[in-house]
């Protein structure tokens, strides 16, 4: 109901915006808030990290992803022999020679899709090879 303000003979109602209900809602909430807080429960993201490795293993097997999206086997940092994405678990198997402790690094341009790389991880993973890591640069 609007306040009505009377100055001599005229009457004329006043329009301002009551602002107690406003302030009790607002206190309202804040305490339903402030009490509900804690009893959130925060999810914990544990990220991957970069570290530098004590030395270098004998033998590393590079998957080369190019920007035609090609794969490439390169062993020991030699020459890279194309491969087929269908023959990329057999042929990293029989390279491995029965020794699945030996590293898998996949490597990538960075201007190929992601989802080449991860299908190339989760082939290999599902064909059995333990240790499959990606190539950092580092500095840029």
């Amino acid at each position: 109901m609007p306040a009505v303000v009377s100055r001599g003979r005229h009457r004329r109602a006043v329009s301002e915006i009551n602002m107690v209900p406003f302030i009790d809602v607002m206190l309202v909430l804040l305490i339903i808030f402030m009490v509900s807080a804690p009893l959130i429960t925060t999810g914990v993201v544990e990220l991957p990290s970069v570290g530098k490795a004590a030395q270098r293993p004998d033998k590393v097997i590079e998957i080369v992803v190019g920007t035609d999206e090609r794969l490439k086997l390169r062993v020991d940092g030699g020459d890279p022999q194309p491969v087929a994405f269908n023959q990329l678990a057999n042929r990293v198997k029989q390279l491995q020679a029965g020794n699945a402790q030996v590293p898998v690094v996949i490597s990538a341009d960075k201007a190929v899709k992601y989802e080449q790389v991860v299908r190339a991880m989760d082939t290999l993973q599902r064909a059995g090879v333990q240790r499959v890591g990606l190539s950092v640069r580092q500095g840029n």
